[in-house]
């Protein structure tokens, strides 16, 4: 099966830069996508990022110019790298891998959470 192992979330002063990795583990095929989730204190969880190992790309409007997403797939880990950290990007960070587990069937996997917490 797969394992998803998710690091690199800190405190940081605002302006400041993380970059958070989720590598994935197991037995499958290959790392199809890996998507960016976070949820602040008090709010729902919403979409952070997302890319295909294709190299199609998503980013939400709040973090377009300053976060960056990518994959490393040959070591089927994704990364997101947040510049310019605002107050507002405080929250525990979740990254979901989708993965070809077989020929024929792909699942969704989510790592533990990382807090990422910009503070002055």
């Amino acid at each position: 099966q797969v394992q998803l192992v998710e690091s690199g979330g800190g405190l940081v002063q605002p302006g400041g830069s993380l970059r958070l990795s989720c590598v994935a583990s197991g037995t499958f095929f290959t790392l199809n996508a890996m998507g960016w989730y976070r949820q602040a204190l008090g709010k729902k969880r919403e979409l952070v990022a997302r890319i295909t190992t294709e190299g199609e790309f998503y980013l939400t409007d709040s973090v377009k110019g300053r976060f960056t997403v990518s994959t490393d797939n040959a070591k089927n880990t994704g990364y997101l790298l947040m510049n310019a950290l605002k107050y507002a990007d405080t929250a525990v960070y979740y990254c979901r891998a989708e993965v070809q587990v077989t020929e024929l069937r792909a699942d969704n996997y989510w790592g533990q959470g990382t807090q990422v917490t910009v503070s002055s």
